[in-house]
């Protein structure tokens, strides 16, 4: 370890030890990247997604009150339901019209059950392809759900409500224009690669906590529940939390990703809601932004673009969408996230990281270039590697990107 990586550790330590957290020093700090030694780059991201607050002396309180409060949603809407699933119709002279499967009304028990189901199918479908090139997310826990993978409990799990048959036979997708489709898979077609073999009872993998906390977000959250896409935005917070060498934290790596992603959320969501997107909240603004930023930096890019008749939706939309997390290898965008999560003006800096990335290579900007995968052969290489992510330095392609 350099000497210069030492001092940057010890000037995260003096930040962070102080009664009360100096925001704008710690800002100004992890803007260069955190360090994740010691748990640094765990704690400054609650801090900075504002899951913890500034006075250190409310954290233990307020952690134990929130990881209290998440295991209170896994009882109301994981457990709960799942008992009154297994309960409904156990005798025939029990059902009533008001509990039957078919009962049309969109308000009754089965009807809602059914609703979610379609929730949870595509986000099972999603999860289960998360990061596909490394290994961590098909690898079980070290800390599984006790709630749930109680063997005395007698409820339906997810992983239950999975397998079953009716959801086998369908496929489910639901885009942001809120629109679910619903089509039936091909026979005996040979299961994708990039599909996760679940694990025996009592173990469950990662994968399996982050579809876990992808439902409970979408049950708190009718208005959007899930769109495709959030998985990716879960998926580095959770990464970064479950390998916290802090195994006090780690071990609740499950409900501290749940808060700070609702807290993220709450930042990004309009971006997923498609009555917004020609609000100045909504997503076609923000791409539009993007043209206007790479005008003002570098009007002749700007004008190839348009003589060729690029469009903004081409590719920012899923670059403003998903932070950047389908664009790099992963170590690259919790580097980036450092910087994006460390900034005030964190979603203007990010239209400047767009417009410096169709700057990096103008030579080979052009419709094709955007469709481009990530560098697969590099994003696999981090199965070989130790879960702390080493400290890189934020690429500066061009000069005004880390100014003032």
């Amino acid at each position: 370890m350099s000497s210069l990586h030492k001092s940057r550790i010890a000037d995260f330590q003096d930040v962070l030890k102080e009664p009360t957290i100096a925001l704008e020093k710690l800002r100004e700090l992890s803007f260069s990247g955190i360090p994740c030694e010691g748990g640094l780059r765990c704690l400054c991201w609650k801090i900075l997604l504002n899951y913890l607050p500034l006075e250190r002396a409310s954290w233990t309180s307020i952690l134990a009150k929130q990881r209290e409060l998440y295991s209170q949603f896994l009882r109301e809407m994981i457990i709960q339901p799942g008992i009154a699933k297994a309960n409904m119709g156990v005798s025939r002279e029990d059902v009533t019209f008001e509990d039957h499967p078919l009962n049309p009304n969109p308000d009754s028990r089965w009807n809602t059950y059914f609703r979610d189901n379609e929730v949870l199918l595509q986000i099972d479908k999603d999860v289960r392809r998360l990061c596909p090139d490394i290994s961590f997310f098909q690898r079980a826990t070290e800390y599984p759900c006790l709630l749930i993978l109680d063997p005395q409990n007698e409820f339906e799990t997810l992983r239950k409500r999975v397998e079953q048959t009716t959801l086998k036979s369908q496929t489910v997708a639901r885009n942001r224009s809120g629109v679910t489709n619903m089509s039936s898979p091909q026979k005996n077609s040979a299961p994708s690669m990039n599909e996760y073999v679940v694990l025996p009872n009592g173990c469950e993998a990662h994968w399996e906590v982050v579809e876990r906390i992808l439902f409970i977000y979408a049950k708190l959250n009718p208005g959007i529940a899930y769109v495709q896409g959030m998985n990716e935005i879960v998926g580095p917070l959770y990464y970064t939390f479950a390998t916290d060498p802090n195994s006090e934290w780690k071990e609740h790596a499950e409900a501290d990703t749940f808060f700070c992603f609702t807290n993220l959320m709450a930042e990004i969501r309009d971006n997923f809601i498609k009555s917004l997107d020609d609000s100045q909240c909504g997503i076609t603004y923000k791409m539009e932004k993007v043209y206007s930023t790479l005008k003002d930096k570098d009007v002749e890019l700007y004008l190839k673009l348009q003589e060729q008749n690029i469009k903004p939706q081409f590719f920012a939309f899923r670059w403003l969408t998903l932070l950047l997390s389908q664009e790099f290898v992963l170590p690259d965008v919790i580097r980036i996230w450092d910087s994006l999560f460390a900034d005030s003006s964190r979603f203007d800096f990010l239209l400047l990281v767009c417009c410096a990335m169709l700057m990096i290579t103008p030579s080979q900007t052009s419709a094709r270039s955007f469709r481009k995968p990530r560098n697969s052969k590099t994003h696999s290489s981090l199965v070989a590697k130790d879960p702390c992510l080493e400290e890189k330095p934020l690429p500066t392609p061009v000069p005004w990107l880390l100014g003032s």
